[in-house]
């Protein structure tokens, strides 16, 4: 058996899997991130311990951490959910306690993993995986195996770099959820026509991306022109990544992915009219997150089957 583990700025959960990857059980606490490392991961331990088998072995521990992170040591570097996350050698922690091989990885590279193993990309050796949430976060699978790079920082592809009116920033703060929420905040400050300014009584302050994909649901005209360039821009950096890696498969996840076709077809239009070479479409596969919460638990123990990602899921 395996133990997954999903370490959260607002929980923490541990399942213990077979070795199809198959959730048998699942426990789950609030984080209490302000109380330090030192009692997030005692109440890690807790929950670890509560989805130990009474009997049989256990093959080892995965855990899917916010980062960065260094897979190769286990220690999170930094994790700006979680206050006091510096150089935590978790990996260490959890292994000096529980006597079994653990590994640690980045939350989003866990995911891309979990799609693999169980979700919308089984059967699938080159994936691109990008989360449409806060910020924008990637996995990537290349001939079976997650790219980490030297140290494990690869694939961050939520800080591509882009020019936006003039100035350098990153494809994350121009079409992630708060720039979604902080342009329609600008454009409602202006006294422009819409259904958001009634559906938050006047205070433009409860305005976020969920309320703006709502608005464009509905058919209000502002909303819709939002979230259409946003979709586009996220169009723009996944022809990047097409470019870049070549997958057979993109698999989207995160809150933002919830509006549906009112964000990925102007998504799909800049990737047909970007693209350099109709044959990176051919056959390409664009598909929606399959496993929901799940999928922390499921890559956190598809990391132990991969040796931290090293050892293809698939021959």
């Amino acid at each position: 058996m395996i133990i997954g583990v999903d370490l959260g700025g607002t929980r923490i959960r541990a399942a213990r899997l077979d070795d199809d990857l198959k959730l048998l059980e699942r426990r789950e606490t609030l984080t209490l991130s302000e109380q330090g490392p030192d009692a997030v991961i005692e109440r890690i331990c807790e929950q670890i311990q509560a989805v130990w088998p009474a009997t049989g072995d256990v093959q080892g521990i995965g855990v899917s951490s916010p980062g960065p992170l260094e897979p190769a040591t286990g220690v999170i570097v930094s994790a700006t959910n979680l206050p006091g996350w510096h150089n935590v050698p978790l990996g260490q922690r959890l292994e000096d306690r529980f006597g079994v091989p653990v590994y640690v990885g980045n939350d989003a590279n866990v995911a891309a993993l979990a799609e693999v193993a169980r979700g919308a990309a089984r059967g699938c050796k080159h994936v691109i995986y990008v989360t449409l949430s806060t910020g924008l976060g990637g996995g990537i699978i290349v001939d079976g195996r997650l790219l980490l790079g030297r140290n494990g920082f690869a694939a961050e592809v939520g800080s591509m770099m882009v020019i936006e009116d003039g100035q350098a920033t990153t494809w994350e703060l121009v079409a992630g959820g708060p720039p979604i929420a902080q342009k329609a905040r600008e454009r409602l400050i202006e006294d422009e026509t819409s259904i958001m300014r009634e559906m938050v009584g006047g205070d433009l302050s409860k305005v976020d991306a969920k309320l703006v994909g709502q608005a464009a649901a509905q058919g209000d005209a502002l909303a819709l022109e939002i979230v259409h360039r946003a979709g586009y821009i996220i169009g723009l950096g996944m022809t990047s990544l097409l470019h870049l890696f070549n997958p057979e498969i993109l698999v989207i996840g995160g809150g933002l992915s919830q509006m549906g076709d009112l964000l990925f077809e102007p998504m799909r239009a800049a990737i047909h009219e970007n693209i350099i070479y109709e044959g990176y479409l051919t056959d390409l596969r664009i598909e929606l997150a399959a496993l929901g919460e799940d999928v922390a638990l499921i890559g956190g123990a598809a990391l132990v089957r991969t040796q931290g990602g090293l050892v293809p899921l698939l021959e």
